[in-house]
């Protein structure tokens, strides 16, 4: 990904929240979770607009909280050295999953307070993502059960997401073009292969495949299309 930028996107309609589009560039996990509090801290204080990171991180495996989630692990620690993958706990919701070069990772730091929803906030960011993937042709869709999106039965972005105070935090991970084998140390979001793999804009377009930077422009825009109408909305 490019280096850092941050572009502050108009959001609407006067008396709500500008949107912040804030590119962080390539970041270890440790240090995006540690900027990523601290700028929920600040969005729950009042002292910054809703924000959209967008970032890249060195390979690691997140641990969610769900329960188990570290039996979905399968490559001991040689292996985790060998391919330069650290291992780290976090606060999301969900189960263990990969990030790494080549998947773009989006952090939404916004408030729910005007609506009180998170199911309905989970559908909306895969709506976020189905726009994107069709954006090169792809038919992406929601499978019952199974947060993310898919290509039929292969897993193309993941969700997993926290909310304090009704700020959120953490967000979605969308595989452009990542090394696909790492996805071979773990069980991604606890989802055996007979009912899902994984895959990637890379796999699936190939050398129509956009980049990381043109993904994170894509991203960017369809979120912020679809915000003030989703903040607007009354809960259904």
């Amino acid at each position: 990904m490019s280096p850092p930028r941050q572009s502050p996107t108009p959001a609407g309609p006067p008396g709500l929240p500008t949107l912040a589009v804030v590119r962080w560039g390539r970041t270890a996990y440790a240090e995006a979770l540690a900027r990523q509090t601290a700028l929920q801290s600040a969005r729950l204080d009042g002292l910054a607009p809703d924000t959209l990171v967008l970032t890249e991180h060195d390979p690691v495996y997140t641990l969610g909280l769900h329960a188990g989630a570290d039996q979905n692990l399968l490559w001991d620690a040689a292996a985790l050295s060998r391919e330069h993958i650290t291992l780290h706990a976090t606060n999301r919701g969900g189960d263990i999953t990969y990030h790494g070069p080549g998947q773009l990772v989006a952090y939404p730091i916004v408030s729910l307070d005007g609506r009180r929803d998170l199911h309905a906030y989970l559908r909306f960011l895969e709506d976020v993502l189905i726009a994107v993937a069709a954006r090169h042709g792809l038919a992406a869709i929601r499978r019952e059960g199974l947060t993310g999106i898919w290509v039929e039965k292969r897993k193309l972005a993941a969700i997993g997401v926290a909310v304090r105070r009704w700020v959120t935090q953490h967000g979605v991970a969308l595989n452009v073009a990542p090394d696909l084998r790492h996805f071979g140390g773990i069980v991604p979001c606890g989802i055996v292969a007979s009912d899902g793999t994984v895959t990637s804009l890379a796999a699936e377009l190939g050398p129509r495949c956009p980049t990381l930077d043109e993904v994170a422009d894509q991203f960017a825009d369809e979120f912020a299309a679809r915000w003030v109408a989703f903040r607007a909305s009354s809960p259904s």
